[in-house]
């Protein structure tokens, strides 16, 4: 399941740091087909305790975690949307991606200058939000004069169209993003053609200094970033990118202890992860059996014979039942064999719409 996230920012916001340290956690290349990509997408494992849990209990030769792919976006400056510094390459890479990571600079540092001469987390996110407004509103009034003609002709799709377009470009006139906007569910099918920028999701990753990162509630650029995001009903995650670079070169015990001694349960990158995970609607079920458990991604809603695509084509293809139990009541009866007498294993057919956490073994013939 190819969906990623793009990571975006100002210059000298630790965007690059960042990405660096996703690139150095990345996940086994053997793991994953078609792993020769481009330069600047990481893949990176999803981080799910469950998954260690069910080793633990199955014994398996092979464990294998689901994976996430990160894009680094060109960087962008004032009047990207016009084509200055980079941006026409960043806006092209910003349609590619699923979803969009906005880091943002919230420490001070007189050795790293700031693209405005001060260090102003509301004043970057608005520069990035409003050069993917002016875009969009570019890409509407490109579109709404002709689809207005057809309109007015009668033409049923046009028809459907026009209003659409013509609330869009009152929000984009209003700086408001897309996202902003509510669409019913017919009028959202019309919007995600158009291939608008602001109607991706949006993460906010507040990078903070290496002395804040264990409560970074004292930091105020961390509370103002807080306040804006909460207005868009968006997610903040704190992290400090230079110790996400160092946390990344260690491993096991290793990580556990420095982690500790920054006085954090877990890094920055994989509260990241998940949150990205999560902001793309994704979720995880599980097959576990002696010779591998492996955890899957899937879009939340999916129906049991999708999920089974996303394993092969042919498991869709012949789907006829999936033998399903979720993780919390395999967890509590121990082994399979008590769930079943448990009775928490069940038949599901095509209709079924797959859980978070399910664990599953698929019947199929081809």
């Amino acid at each position: 399941m190819a969906l990623t996230a793009g990571i975006v920012g100002l210059p000298n916001v630790g965007k690059s740091t960042l990405f660096n340290a996703i690139t150095q956690a990345g996940a086994e290349s053997a793991n994953y087909p078609f792993c020769t990509i481009d330069p600047n997408v990481g893949i990176v494992e999803v981080p799910d305790h469950r998954l260690t849990k069910l080793t633990e209990l199955v014994q398996p030769k092979k464990t294998v975690p689901t994976a996430f792919e990160f894009t680094d976006i060109a960087g962008i400056v004032k009047g990207a949307s016009k084509g200055e510094g980079l941006g026409n390459k960043f806006l092209s890479h910003i349609r590619q991606v699923d979803a969009i990571c906005q880091v943002v600079r919230c420490f001070a540092d007189d050795n790293i200058t700031h693209v405005a001469g001060k260090v102003d987390p509301i004043y970057d996110i608005e520069v990035i939000n409003l050069e993917l407004i002016l875009a969009d509103l570019e890409s509407v009034e490109k579109r709404i004069g002709r689809v207005e003609k057809l309109a007015k002709q009668k033409d049923k799709d046009a028809a459907i169209e026009f209003p659409i377009l013509s609330r869009l470009r009152e929000a984009f006139e209003a700086e408001q993003p897309a996202r902003a906007v509510e669409f019913t569910e017919e009028e959202m099918k019309v919007v995600k053609q158009l291939h608008l920028l602001t109607i991706k999701p949006m993460l906010y990753v507040a990078n903070v200094s290496e002395d804040e990162v264990a409560d970074p509630n004292s930091n105020e650029y961390v509370q103002k970033v807080r306040e804006f995001a909460a207005k868009e009903n968006a997610e903040v995650i704190v992290i400090c990118a230079k110790i996400e670079e160092e946390i990344a070169e260690l491993e096991g015990d290793e990580k556990a202890m420095f982690l500790e001694e920054l006085g954090i349960e877990e890094s920055g990158l994989d509260q990241l992860i998940r949150a990205a995970y999560s902001l793309l609607g994704l979720a995880t079920y599980f097959t576990a059996g002696v010779q591998e458990v492996r955890a899957w991604t899937f879009r939340r809603g999916m129906k049991a014979p999708q999920c089974a695509g996303v394993i092969h084509s042919d498991f869709e293809r012949g789907f006829i039942r999936a033998e399903t139990v979720h993780y919390d009541d395999l967890l509590a009866a121990g082994t399979m064999t008590a769930a079943k007498e448990a009775g928490k294993v069940r038949l599901e057919g095509k209709e079924y719409e797959v859980k978070d956490g399910d664990i599953i073994h698929f019947r199929f013939n081809v």
